[in-house]
């Protein structure tokens, strides 16, 4: 599994999405570093992280994680997700609920796929195989970014395009399936009894704001921010609002 693993202080572990990889986080990374561990890995079938045949389960994902903090030493930690990288925090925090500092669930969802849904992600990672990551890009980016950074932000669409080039077809492919056989966790939202912080855009056209709503409701003394103007990448779109309100929140609950 591949990783960075930069500054010291309470460990911070930031989970990306698909089809991204761990540089998604930079902005983030600079800003914590200075007071945090950051750990940011690229999972399985991701940026230089080997393919495994079969779905990538968010299962399976979270229990890379674990291994990878146990290499490092790491017994409890902030964990992060954003979109899959959520999911997999969710996974993470069901497995090893001991090793959970305080949850960070970012432009995700508690709810598993509609059948719909399901058909949508083996559609896609069927195209993916067939045609590679390029047409994937051309398809998602209108849903990952608002029309408007789309059109202003030549910078944040290339970035989100060569992280998506970068992906190997057969990791996305492996991902998707992975997320379309998640179990629905809204059930299991009241157990989590860690400080979480829910972030969502207010454009975000995957998991709109309706889905953090519900993860607000459920997870008791959790915290809601939503990033006007943000679509499904809200970290990349507004990172000095994210920032903020990130090192806020792991701030409080290390108080």
């Amino acid at each position: 599994m591949a990783y960075e693993d930069v500054g010291s202080g309470p460990s911070v572990v930031l989970l990306h999405g698909y089809p991204f990889n761990r540089s998604m986080w930079r902005e983030q990374v600079e800003e914590l570093r200075q007071n945090h561990r950051v750990i940011v890995p690229d999972l399985r079938g991701h940026g230089e992280s080997a393919v495994t045949p079969g779905p990538a389960t968010m299962e399976s994902m979270a229990l890379d994680v674990a291994s990878l903090l146990e290499t490092l030493n790491i017994s409890r930690a902030t964990i992060g997700g954003l979109s899959m990288g959520g999911y997999v925090a969710l996974a993470f925090y069901r497995l090893f609920p001991l090793r959970v500092r305080s949850l960070l669930l970012a432009d995700t969802r508690a709810q598993a796929d509609t059948e719909e849904g399901k058909q949508n992600r083996e559609q896609q990672a069927e195209k993916a195989l067939r045609e590679g990551m390029e047409r994937i890009a051309d398809a998602l980016l209108p849903k990952l970014l608002t029309t408007e950074t789309v059109a202003e932000r030549p910078d944040i669409v290339r970035r989100v395009r060569e992280m998506i080039g970068e992906t190997e077809p057969e990791g996305a492919a492996s991902a998707l399936r992975g997320m379309a056989v998640r179990k629905d966790q809204t059930s299991f939202l009241s157990r989590i009894i860690a400080p979480t912080l829910i972030v969502v855009g207010s454009e975000d056209a995957l998991t709109p704001v309706a889905d953090s709503e519900l993860m607000h409701r459920e997870i008791g003394g959790s915290r809601l921010q939503i990033m006007e103007g943000a679509g499904h990448v809200s970290n990349l779109e507004r990172p000095e609002e994210f920032n903020r309100a990130l090192v806020k929140f792991v701030k409080d609950v290390e108080a």
